[in-house]
């Protein structure tokens, strides 16, 4: 058989690069559990584990030291010996920008939420959220965007309806000037805990238009998430 007639064979297909994850719980059956559940997505890679926040910082410098890649998302637990997820969240937050940390705890109190998120979190999950909820939220998470459920989004904003005005405010509002009219209407509905589904069919845009409206706003007042942004628009409303 000459080259010319030989078969072709199709080229094996290029996998996308996957999200990769560490998870930091101190019960290693729920560490064991979540790794399963994380690794039955083709897209999403389980690369590291540690048994609290120390652990993790630990594994993190040791990382940098050895010019290894850093994980793209931590799903961090709240309540955890030698450093609990809230305050391990902080120095994550600050020492390493570019990780994204996702909080998945069995404790549904506000406290827990609200503090994770003033940390530096992308996000709040319970522990019994669903498989599929799961994966979507590292995806989210993992591309900048955050989770917030309407609840705690609501309750975000609640909290400091009653405070009293502050030069904090007028930053925050005059810091949304900067906006379109346009950006402003996208970042209401933001701030509301509406996906941006949900606002391209409130305001009858294509999905693509909301996200790109959504980027830029991030980008104009400097914001490194959603979870930011739903603060700002707090701050200027309280």
């Amino acid at each position: 058989m000459t080259p010319a007639s030989l078969p072709s064979c199709p080229l094996p297909l290029e996998r996308p690069t996957p999200i990769t994850v560490m998870i930091v719980d101190d019960q290693r059956a729920t560490r064991m559990g979540l790794s399963l559940i994380i690794n039955r997505a083709d897209d999403l890679k389980v690369v590291a584990e540690a048994v609290h926040g120390q652990d993790a910082l630990d594994q993190l410098a040791d990382l940098c030291q050895e010019r290894q890649p850093l994980p793209d998302v931590i799903l961090m637990d709240v309540r955890m010996p030698v450093l609990n997820g809230i305050d391990a969240t902080a120095r994550i937050t600050q020492l390493y920008p570019s990780i994204r940390t996702l909080v998945l705890t069995t404790y549904d109190q506000d406290e827990f939420a609200f503090g994770a998120l003033s940390a530096g979190a992308s996000g709040f999950l319970l522990k019994d959220t669903r498989t599929a909820q799961l994966h979507q939220a590292l995806r989210a998470v993992s591309s900048g965007d955050a989770i917030l459920t309407p609840r705690i989004t609501r309750e975000l904003l609640n909290r400091h309806m009653l405070s009293p005005v502050s030069p904090q405010q007028h930053a925050a509002q005059r810091r949304l000037e900067r906006l379109s009219p346009r950006e402003r209407e996208v970042a209401e509905l933001v701030a509301e805990g509406l996906t941006n589904a949900e606002i391209a069919q409130r305001l009858v845009l294509a999905p693509d238009s909301v996200k790109k409206n959504v980027t830029r706003i991030l980008t104009k007042l400097d914001l490194r998430d959603r979870v930011q942004l739903v603060i700002l628009m707090r701050d200027a409303q309280s």
